[in-house]
């Protein structure tokens, strides 16, 4: 009889450590384990979110929803993200507006090859809602400008051409630690103009971020954790554009276990997702 309560206990301890398998745990900056309602409580108080993410994770995109809903739910929210270039914000409005189908937004925007399945389901929440949704990232034909020939080349675009872009002169400071990460990651051959068409981008999201968000609302921004890691790039834009604007950053990691955050990834941001490594993707 002892023998099978033992049997009978293992197997129990056995299926439940089986059932416990996690797929993210969230952390706040210092390292501490805080759930998903801590995480929607601190975002209700703030102006923006920048919700950095990796593009092809699956969590990433299923709590970029969760949280879109439950802010939705208790507040006013505009939504807005990197993956759609400013120039396409007007075949976005008509999407949204019912004016244009899926297919014709297919076709006429430039989106991502993992928009159907990771960014549709946010751009269709705001559609049935009826929730401003921002296009706002420089046209990646600007960008690649930027890298070959340096910020002076923007000064070529026409008048049309620049309302798709942060303000010029673009600030620029070469020492934030996102650019000379980038540096070191790319090797002493990179060109000194990477870093600066990174800078393109990260300051037009800001500037179409901080044209946008309204009183009494957050708006609530979807970009690669790089743009927002560390409390620089987009952030530090916005606040070179709206000095007392607050903000609360999210950011994505991964790593081979959950009890703990590592101590590269402390004060990364104001919460950090760490989803476990071996997490199937979604491209």
């Amino acid at each position: 009889m002892k023998y099978i309560l033992f049997i009978i206990a293992a197997f129990t301890f056995t299926n439940l450590n089986a059932q416990d398998k996690k797929a993210y745990q969230l952390f706040d900056k210092k390292g501490k384990k805080v759930t998903f309602d801590k995480v929607i409580k601190e975002t209700l108080k703030t102006e923006v979110v920048l919700f950095g993410e990796f593009h092809n994770n699956p969590i990433c995109h299923w709590l970029q929803l969760e949280l879109t809903k439950e802010i939705a739910a208790k507040r006013q929210v505009v939504l807005g993200a990197e993956m759609i270039e400013a120039d396409n914000q007007t075949q976005l409005n008509n999407y949204l507006a019912d004016k244009i189908t899926q297919k014709q937004l297919d076709s006429t925007a430039r989106l991502w090859p993992n928009y159907k399945t990771d960014y549709k389901p946010l751009v269709d929440f705001a559609k049935e809602k009826k929730i401003s949704f921002i296009a706002t990232n420089i046209p990646r034909r600007y960008a690649s400008m930027v890298h070959k020939k340096g910020f002076e080349v923007l000064e070529t675009l026409t008048d049309e051409e620049k309302t798709w872009i942060a303000p010029q002169p673009i600030a620029y400071d070469k020492d934030l630690p996102g650019y000379t990460e980038m540096m070191k990651m790319m090797g002493e051959h990179t060109s000194i103009n990477m870093p600066k068409a990174q800078a393109s981008k990260d300051a037009t999201m800001a500037y179409f971020i901080a044209k946008n968000v309204e009183i009494k609302s957050v708006f609530i921004h979807f970009n690669g954790s790089f743009h927002s890691d560390n409390f620089d790039g987009i952030n530090w834009y916005l606040r070179k554009y709206q000095s007392e604007i607050k903000i609360v950053t999210i950011s994505t990691v991964e790593q081979n276990q959950l009890k703990k955050l590592e101590n590269e990834h402390l004060n990364k941001a104001d919460f950090i997702l760490v989803v476990d490594e071996n997490m199937t993707k979604t491209h």
